[in-house]
C-alpha cells in the first residue's frame, strides 16, 4: 500500500507529541497490557455498556456523581483507588481484569482512571479512529485493520510511569507481525521494526518474557494480583474489537 505508514510510539513522552500532531487521517491502536486495556476488553466482553477513560480521579467521580449507576474503576501505583485518594468513596473496582466479571459489569457503564492507559487514550482522542487492544483481542483487531488497511497507523504503547513498558512493546510487535506484509510497500518505521523483532524474539515463551518485565515482576510479587499476568497473556480470549467513540467512551465496535 504505497504511501502508507506503520509506526509505534513507546513512552508517555510521546503523548504530548501525539496531541500536537494532525491525526485526522490516522488510526491509533492503544496498548496497556498490564492492565488497563486488558481490563477494558474484559469488561466489554462481559457485558459492560461502555468504559469512559479519564485522566483524573476527580473526573471519574464527577461522572459517577452525575449518574450513580456508573461504576468507578482505577488504580494508582497498581492498587485500587480508595477513600484516602478520593476524599469520599472508594472505587468499586481496581485495574485487575479478573474483577470485571459478568455479574459485576453487565449492563453497566464504567468510569476508569489509571496511571498511564487512560492518558494514552486521551492523547489519541483526535485521531480518525482509536482502537483498544491487548493480547486478549489481538486477532480480531488485526482482522479489522487488515480489512480496512488504514493509510496511517500508529500503535501507541502506554508505558509505565514515564518509561517504556516491555509488555506494551511486545504486544505492539505482535500486531506488527500480523500486519507486516500489508504495509510492505509503505513506510514501516524503525520503531515498528524494533517492536516486531522483540515479539519474534520472545514469542516462544511470552509468560517468561512478561515475568522479566518491570510490571510483570511487580504484579507477580503481589499474591492478590499475580494471576493478572497469565490472564492478560491469554491470546484471543475475546472475539471483539473495541473503539473510542466521539463521546469519549470505549465501546464494542458494531
Amino acid at each position: 500500500m504505497t504511501g502508507s505508514t506503520l509506526e509505534v510510539t513507546f513512552t508517555p513522552a510521546d503523548f504530548s507529541a501525539l496531541e500536537e500532531r494532525d491525526l485526522s487521517d490516522v488510526v491509533c491502536v492503544v496498548f496497556d497490557v498490564l492492565r488497563a486495556t486488558s481490563s477494558m476488553i474484559t469488561a466489554l466482553a462481559n457485558g459492560a455498556l461502555a468504559v469512559f477513560p479519564v485522566s483524573q480521579i476527580s473526573e471519574a467521580l464527577a461522572i459517577h456523581n452525575k449518574n450513580p449507576d456508573v461504576l468507578l474503576a482505577g488504580e494508582r501505583d497498581g492498587v485500587r483507588i480508595m477513600s484516602d485518594l478520593t476524599g469520599t468513596i472508594p472505587f468499586h473496582l481496581g485495574n485487575s481484569p479478573r474483577e470485571f466479571t459478568r455479574n459485576v459489569v453487565q449492563g453497566r457503564s464504567i468510569a476508569m482512571t489509571t496511571t498511564n492507559g487512560t492518558r494514552a487514550l486521551r492523547a489519541c482522542a483526535r485521531a480518525w479512529s482509536v482502537l483498544v487492544c491487548s493480547f486478549l483481542n489481538m486477532s480480531p483487531t488485526a482482522n479489522l485493520l487488515r480489512s480496512e488497511l488504514p493509510r496511517h497507523l500508529i500503535l501507541v504503547c502506554s508505558g509505565t510511569f514515564e518509561q517504556v513498558a516491555f509488555e506494551d512493546v511486545l504486544a505492539a510487535g505482535a500486531l506488527c507481525e500480523l500486519l507486516w506484509d500489508h504495509y510492505a510497500d509503505g513506510d514501516r518505521a524503525d520503531s515498528a521494526e524494533m517492536a516486531r523483532n522483540l515479539f519474534r524474539q520472545e514469542r516462544a515463551d511470552l509468560q517468561a518474557a512478561l515475568g522479566r518485565s518491570r510490571n510483570g515482576r511487580r504484579l507477580l510479587a503481589n499474591p492478590d494480583l499475580s494471576a493478572d499476568v497469565p490472564f492478560c497473556l491469554q491470546q484471543d480470549k475475546f472475539n471483539l474489537v473495541a473503539e473510542l467513540d466521539p463521546n469519549g467512551a470505549v465501546r464494542k465496535r458494531r
